[in-house]
């Protein structure tokens, strides 16, 4: 078949996100012998004249659309994509056969899927599942059978299976350039599944609790085409959990740096897993920033978001990295079950305490289904349990939502090492695009440090 694959990611704040989830579809698909065309709409001034445009000239067979994200995940400021993703499908409606997965649309697929008006959809990973639904199709066979898909108005579909190896994204496609140039740095993914049970959190039921490494020496190539192919010199790592399992992290940072790569990076690490010998172990392999998903400062919202690691795994791995001069964030989530002022304090008094580089603050936390959090929400009258999902409600603690946001915001102007991007302190789109005319290589965060007060842009 003649297949366009459509991009529909058109947010950029805090940067650009290279498509990978995408770029790991293409190389199956071309070896499954498909013909493949690309449109980024990241980068398109006039998306439905781009969508045009490349029907007119591609004349594909299938469009596959993917859906990174449903919404911003940022309140108050909150933004939904799904219309954008309606669209899409309306102008493809009658020139191709619409196909639409990514891990966006496998949080609610029938819904969406419903939503959208697309012809099929795929859930979980679909480096396997897609070729196989592809072929199922063009032999006139019933797409319904197969794990993963989903078709418009059956309420039921068989599970995904998981990719059991995962392998290296095909970037060629894509213009890796502009978002390197554009975003600061290139994002590669060196495993799959997470074991751990946050209340929030999709990674488990996206792509299992099972990991799935990826061969060390497959990750130094990849590595080494994005700096002699592209001249990438900075790279983030996306997994979940960049230092579990520990042994792994270790052998990889010992192959990177015995493999003399000229690249700086970043990752997320959880606190729990962290060492002297392997946080110099990074540091050796060309760390120079690190984030925490640390979400609370408080010993009882620690628990209560069932996170692994206790308030004094925060205040140690802090010291590591001050100790080796290296800078870091903590990315903290304010208003989960049992949030009170008093707790709120205690994470800014924390924050005080181990003086990160900066500190990211989410107000709210989005509920999903088929989380502990979305059970709790049903539990307290929050939501329906019959009710969509699919434009965002967000959980604040009823213990505290009355001057919710107005005490974020008063505590985060008061330090300037704070960035809270729904209620736009440190992180308004205008500030950001300024930033970015520094080329800035690595995290935007960093950056903080140069602000001589912290900036509010009050929200209309």
């Amino acid at each position: 078949m003649k297949l366009l694959l459509i991009s529909a990611n058109r947010e950029r704040d805090p940067y650009p996100v290279f498509p990978i989830g995408l770029a790991c579809l293409a190389g199956p698909l071309a070896a499954a012998g498909h013909v493949l065309a690309v449109l980024d709409l990241c980068f398109e001034s006039d998306p439905p004249q781009a969508i045009s445009t490349a029907l007119a000239e591609q004349q594909p067979d299938a469009v596959v659309i993917s859906l990174r994200n449903l919404d911003n995940v940022t309140w108050p400021g909150t933004r939904s994509y799904l219309d954008g993703v309606h669209d899409i499908v309306a102008l493809i409606h009658g020139r191709a056969l619409t196909i639409i997965g990514g891990s966006g649309f496998s949080l609610l697929p029938v819904e969406i899927l419903a939503a959208v008006g697309a012809d099929y959809g795929i859930t979980g990973e679909g480096e396997q599942q897609l070729p196989r639904l592809l072929e199922c199709l063009e032999s006139g066979g019933d797409p319904s059978l197969l794990p993963g898909v989903v078709v418009p108005g059956r309420p039921d579909f068989i599970p995904p299976l998981p990719v059991e190896n995962p392998g290296t994204p095909d970037r060629t496609l894509f213009d890796v350039g502009r978002y390197y140039r554009e975003g600061g740095m290139a994002n590669v993914q060196t495993k799959r599944g997470c074991p751990f049970g946050c209340i929030y959190c999709t990674y488990p039921l996206l792509e299992g609790r099972s990991m799935r490494l990826r061969p060390i020496g497959e990750i130094i190539a990849e590595i080494r085409t994005l700096v002699n192919d592209f001249g990438v010199s900075y790279l983030y790592f996306v997994d979940d959990i960049f230092n579990y399992p520990p042994d792994f992290a270790s052998q990889l940072c010992r192959a990177m740096t015995a493999a003399k790569l000229p690249v700086n990076w970043s990752a997320f690490i959880n606190p729990d897993f962290i060492t002297a010998e392997l946080m110099e172990e990074m540091l050796a392999a060309g760390c120079d920033a690190v984030e925490f998903g640390s979400d609370s400062g408080s010993p009882l919202m620690l628990k209560n978001m069932r996170k692994s690691f206790t308030v004094e795994d925060l205040r140690r791995a802090s010291r590591l990295c001050t100790d080796l001069g290296l800078d870091f964030a903590h990315y903290m989530l304010f208003g989960g079950p049992g949030e009170t002022r008093a707790t709120i304090l205690e994470t800014f008094d924390l924050m005080d305490e181990v003086k990160p580089t900066a500190v990211i603050a989410m107000t709210g936390i989005r509920i999903y289904p088929n989380t502990a959090l979305y059970r709790t929400a049903i539990d307290e009258g929050l939501i329906q349990e019959s009710a969509s999902m699919l434009e965002p409600v967000f959980y604040i603690s009823p213990l505290i939502r009355d001057g919710f946001a107005d005490l974020i915001t008063s505590e985060a102007m008061k330090r300037r090492n704070w960035i809270a991007p729904g209620l736009e302190i440190n992180a308004s789109s205008a500030m950001l695009d300024a930033i970015r005319m520094f080329k800035v290589k690595g995290p935007l965060w960093k950056m903080i440090k140069g602000l001589g007060r912290s900036h509010h842009r009050p929200l209309s």
